[in-house]
């Protein structure tokens, strides 16, 4: 087998690569009519209530129309994944990394189909769909090595008494919850690596990606994999992921998502039930408050430019961007300054329109919740440099790309995460200080620093509290394999995605010693 290697992003600048997009969102966009059913045990089930997926660049459109799922069905479902996996659980590792892999070289050949999807249904421009798409490819070739790894023999130490072994095996039941901002890779690299170490799966993907989850669901078996071993559930959080999360059979649940959901699926997974017969196992990944540190001995326009990709990328809707540039007071103006002309640059709307940098914010929730914080900002004494309201783009969720400067470092926008489009500007004395400013939030899960002084490069890998930390780049855009992905403190268990750990969440260690004459 090859060693892994990163699937690489497309260039839509090439006449041919555009065509193909152009011609993959047309497909997708003939199949808005189209209902979807609940897939339990490989039994389709259609309920008398639905759940609409919308356009968040034209909310007027209907992306696909899904069942809502009650408690009742939530049971089965996992009664179903439990007896599946009394058989999946003894399937050889390389048979389940088979899967991964074909399922990774069926999507790699349909890849803009993928990417059309997100870019109606979560309004993901063309080359942050794509970049998704990519790394959800990246998850099943690098989980299904690592399976390989896992399965093979394990280093113990030999006495001359006994012939010792370790062997990993597979934990049980798993609810995968994964998000809509990373509704693809996400959701691939959480279900897959569940799967690929032998679990069976109930997946809930979010209600504002449920296309985006039965594209994955649907390649799976495509692939063959078996009934049963990855179930497809949509319907509302409360009725239908507390009741999978509490049942006495689920073994481990694993969710990306905010910080306040985590919390509950935390405390209602620590409650034993009834009949259950093991703690469950929780993989969190929360939210962020993520900071660039700008040094005064740095190059600033690179600086900028960073900033500016890591806060406004996706519409800020990643639990990595940079929403806090912490800036020594030496270069805050000039710093402020380019960050207003390259941001003025950025054009907003429709995410289909390869031309637009921004597209939409999820949903009007989404858009509201984003335009509080901006007036909150202001309220609280921030200065408005650029954006604060509503983009005029059409009927659409866009919200103008919005930088407020002279936030006080415990102010409401320095504190809470917005996911969104707004990027706190702070000015801090000098270097130390800003790197205190920088460890001042809840949260611990990306960051950086820009400067050319080596001493403060290492002071700040040393004391810089998040679980990715860059160096003179932006702070988004984590690779497979190269950049293990997860934080500390409120930003959840640091589960290192894309790791050489992260399998073993998903497993437990089972030490066999025979004796010997």
């Amino acid at each position: 087998m090859k060693p892994f290697k990163n699937e690489p992003l497309t260039d839509f600048s090439k006449p041919a690569n555009r065509k193909a997009m152009e011609v993959a969102l047309a497909k997708v966009k003939s199949l808005f009519s189209k209902e979807y059913p609940i897939v339990i045990g490989g039994e389709e089930i259609r309920t008398a209530d639905k759940l609409k997926s919308y356009n968040p660049s034209k909310p007027s459109e209907v992306v696909g129309t899904f069942q809502k799922a009650d408690a009742s069905l939530a049971t089965k479902a996992v009664e179903t994944a439990a007896d599946a996996f009394q058989r999946w659980q003894h399937v050889d590792p390389k048979k389940r990394a088979d899967y991964l892999f074909k399922a990774a070289k069926i999507m790699r050949k349909r890849k803009h189909e993928f990417s059309a999807v997100m870019v109606y249904e979560v309004g993901k421009t063309w080359p942050e769909a794509d970049a998704d798409t990519a790394e959800a490819i990246d998850f099943m070739e690098f989980y299904g090595r690592e399976m390989l790894r896992y399965a093979g023999k394990q280093p113990v130490t030999k006495i001359p008494t006994e012939r010792n072994e370790l062997v990993y095996i597979p934990l049980g039941v798993g609810v995968v919850v994964p998000p809509w901002n990373f509704p693809l890779a996400i959701l691939t690299g959480m279900a897959t690596a569940a799967i690929v170490t032998g679990n069976t799966v109930v997946l809930k993907p979010s209600s504002d990606s449920p296309l985006t989850g039965w594209v994955l669901f649907d390649l799976m078996r495509e692939v063959g994999l078996p009934a049963g071993v990855l179930n497809f559930v949509t319907g509302p959080g409360g009725a239908v992921g507390d009741t999978m999360v509490s049942h006495p059979k689920t073994r481990f649940v694993a969710f990306t998502g905010s910080k306040e959901v985590g919390i509950h699926i935390n405390e209602l997974a620590a409650k034993v039930q009834p009949g259950q017969r093991w703690l469950k196992r929780v993989i969190a990944e929360m939210g962020g408050k993520d900071s660039i540190m700008i040094d005064d001995e740095t190059n600033l326009e690179a600086a900028a430019q960073a900033t500016v990709a890591s806060a406004f990328g996706f519409q800020g809707q990643k639990c990595s961007a940079a929403s806090r540039a912490i800036v020594v007071e030496k270069v805050y103006d000039k710093f402020v300054d380019l960050v207003k002309e390259k941001v003025g640059k950025i054009k907003v709307g429709d995410s289909s329109d390869p031309n637009n940098y921004m597209g939409p914010v999820v949903n009007k929730g989404s858009e509201e919740k984003t335009l509080k914080y901006i007036e909150a900002g202001l309220k609280e004494g921030g200065r408005l440099i650029t954006g604060g309201k509503k983009e005029n783009s059409g009927d659409g969720y866009f919200v103008r790309p919005t930088v407020i400067a002279d936030v006080a470092p415990n102010a409401t926008i320095a504190q809470e995460e917005i996911f969104g489009p707004v990027l706190a500007i702070i000015k801090a004395k000098n270097f130390d200080d800003a790197l205190e400013v920088a460890n001042n939030t809840e949260f611990g899960l990306t960051g950086g620093v820009w400067t050319k002084n080596r001493k403060k490069i290492e002071k700040a890998k040393k004391f810089f509290h998040v679980g990715n930390f860059y160096i003179n780049r932006k702070i988004t855009g984590a690779l497979v394999g190269v950049h293990p992905f997860g934080g500390f403190n409120m930003s959840g268990t640091d589960s290192k995605a894309g790791g050489r750990d992260y399998l073993l969440l998903f497993m437990q260690a089972k030490s066999i010693a025979e004796k010997v004459k």
